[in-house]
């Protein structure tokens, strides 16, 4: 399995994309999330994947950041599918109050020979706290983060080698999260700021963590492997000194990642290079924060 970072920002940024990632087995893809506009199509041309061949996208909650680029989705497959140049299905995985708005925006925004094809052949799923889905040919598991802003869904898939993968949302860690991300081989985890700036970001105000909070958190989870996005860009120059050395005494060996990575086999600790326990991993790249390991 494959994983590609395709925006590690947070909603206010403007040198680099918002958070969404894409997960691919084989020819498979799973989407999470799509950031803030029809960038989305940039940032899938330029890791080499068509959005034609995204057949399943999951959605963790509905700010604009996360579910604008949803909705040109949207627009194109059932575009696509009016016009006879898709093909197939596709499936949107969602918790129901997301589910109710994209239908509900859909309705509005897109026309009716358009809007037919919805269940028909767009498929708006919703899942539910602690349901688990066939995805990827793996198992997806879905949780209730327990956000006190808007209801926000993180998922934990297993990965082919063995352990998992774990997303935590976009909001600092709640105690509810424990039985899907405790020792997960990989944690996806928001870091707002670096504590040393809270001051100026203010993100506990905000309900969001520091790097050095993800960091203990992480160490403490039993994570092998930690990568940090949904961050501000006002340090996008220097982040990765920065974030490496706020990181660094929770997590000593510390891998930076710029532009796009790849680790093959990385799930099986037989194959290539063997991992190093609890590493922190960091997206650099300035305009697009691509990156993408690969078990």
């Amino acid at each position: 399995m494959k994983l590609t970072i395709l925006g590690t920002g947070n909603a206010a940024v403007t040198e680099c994309y918002n958070t969404c990632f894409l997960l691919t087995e084989g020819s498979d893809h799973l989407l999470v999330d799509a950031g803030g506009g029809n960038g989305i199509f940039r940032q899938l041309k330029a890791t080499g994947v068509r959005w034609q061949d995204v057949r399943s996208i999951f959605v963790t909650h509905k700010h604009l950041d996360h579910i604008t680029g949803i909705l040109w989705l949207m627009r194109m497959i059932l575009q696509g599918m009016a016009r006879g140049q898709y093909e197939g299905e596709a499936a949107i995985y969602s918790h129901k109050e997301v589910t109710g708005l994209l239908r509900t925006m859909a309705g509005l925004l897109l026309s009716e020979k358009e809007t037919r094809f919805l269940d028909a052949r767009l498929h708006l799923v919703t899942v539910e706290n602690g349901e688990s889905l066939p995805l990827l040919g793996q198992t997806a598991t879905f949780f209730d983060i327990g956000s006190t802003k808007a209801a926000q869904f993180g998922f934990s898939i297993t990965l082919p080698g063995g352990g998992k993968l774990t997303c935590c949302g976009d909001e600092p860690y709640n105690e509810a999260e424990r039985p899907y991300a405790k020792g997960s081989r990989w944690l996806l985890h928001e870091a707002f700021c670096l504590a040393s700036q809270a001051d100026v970001f203010k993100p506990y105000q905000k309900h969001h963590s520091t790097a050095a909070d993800a960091c203990r958190l992480a160490q403490e989870l039993g994570a092998e492997n930690l990568i940090l996005y949904h961050t501000e860009d006002k340090n996008i120059a220097r982040r990765k000194a920065l974030y490496t050395a706020e990181g660094a005494p929770s997590f000593p060996a510390i891998f930076l990642c710029r532009k796009i990575w790849k680790f093959l086999n990385c799930d099986k600790k037989a194959a290539g290079t063997q991992m190093r326990p609890r590493r922190l991993f960091i997206c650099f790249s300035p305009r697009c924060g691509r990156w993408s390991p690969a078990w």
